[in-house]
């Protein structure tokens, strides 16, 4: 045929089409897993620090790794000993305790009178009622159990599938970015290798300040949660420890369960604790945070909040978790390339 030929042109600009479509629908359906990969490979890259120690004590690297992975999961293993039977134990006691914390919220002055203004505690009293009333309220916790059944069993699936594939990261990770610097011109590798273990070190640097950032968190919500006489501050400490390591949501889930479980001991309880861990809140964001980064990784406060935002707002979770360590090694580059070469001409 004749290649010049419309029907050629036409035949070949749908294939296009259609394979360009089925690529990109491959990839988004693949997206949870190249999103599980970097996350993966960022917690390689942070924990290395920790593996190139041990390796400096005298152990081989897949001693270092096996040290690094019996630490990751006895840490796992105690934190689901303190803190889920407290959680679980907690919230049966909220779920009972319901309509009777409902009332406590009418007898204080300041919710009542909001009440009258918006009924919104009428409103949740009305749509108790009227589940339980019509029957409906064991198929909606059947469907909330199931629900809940599969958020466990795809969330339980995620995080051993990170672990495993930070593992090899780790145990690889020489190897690999061996790997990567040979496709560097052989001229420029020495400096690429030097911007690259640059990089590393501040990824590294990033996720310890962040570990610091929570473990200063989780001390100051079981100081809270003590003083308050709530249940279990030992628990709540390591729970807001771990959420706090988590971009964009890590507040959000540790606030509602601090807050949940002050109700259950009174509706007063609950507000207090609501109100002081936003005063917290606001006072890691503005104040520990940007010192933290900025003592760490040489970045102004002001860009990392800037770059936190961006990333969650382009990148959502991954976006979030990725945007500091990247505005470090844009600095760096900065520093080290652009800069010098501009100083020069």
């Amino acid at each position: 045929m004749n290649h010049s030929h419309p029907f050629y042109f036409g035949f070949l600009a749908t294939s296009g089409g259609l394979l360009a479509i089925v690529l990109l629908r491959s990839l988004a359906a693949a997206s949870q897993i190249f999103v599980l990969i970097i996350i993966a490979l960022f917690l390689a890259t942070g924990l290395n620090p920790a593996v190139e120690f041990f390796r400096r004590k005298g152990l081989s690297r897949g001693q270092a790794v096996a040290i690094m992975f019996v630490a990751v999961l006895a840490f796992v293993a105690l934190f689901a000993w303190l803190v889920i039977p407290p959680v679980v134990s907690q919230g049966t006691h909220l779920i009972k305790q319901a309509p009777s914390l409902l009332n406590d919220l009418k007898h204080n002055h300041t919710i009542a009178s909001l009440n009258d203004h918006y009924g919104f505690v009428d409103s949740i009293q009305k749509k108790l009622a009227s589940i339980s009333a019509d029957g409906t309220l064991f198929v909606t916790a059947f469907g909330g159990v199931v629900g809940v059944g599969k958020t466990v069993l795809s969330g339980t699936f995620s995080v051993l599938t990170v672990l495993v594939l930070t593992l090899y990261f780790l145990a690889s990770l020489p190897k690999i970015i061996e790997m990567g610097l040979k496709l560097a011109p052989a001229s420029r590798r020495d400096r690429v290798s030097r911007l690259t273990n640059g990089i590393l070190d501040r990824i590294g640097t990033y996720i310890g300040s962040q570990i610091t950032v929570a473990l200063i968190s989780g001390f100051a919500i079981f100081v809270l949660a003590a003083s308050l006489g709530l249940p279990s501050p030992v628990a709540l400490g390591m729970l807001v420890f771990v959420f706090d390591l988590i971009p964009l949501v890590g507040h959000t889930l540790g606030i509602s369960i601090v807050t949940i479980v002050g109700l259950t001991q009174s509706a007063v309880t609950g507000i207090v604790a609501f109100a002081l861990y936003m005063v917290y809140i606001q006072v890691e964001n503005y104040l520990i945070t940007p010192r933290i980064m900025h003592r760490t990784l040489s970045v102004p406060g002001l860009v990392t909040i800037i770059a936190a935002l961006l990333g969650v707002s382009l990148l959502g979770l991954v976006g979030a978790l990725l945007a500091v360590p990247i505005a470090a090694s844009i600095i760096l580059i900065l520093d080290e390339v652009v800069f010098p070469r501009t100083e020069m001409s």
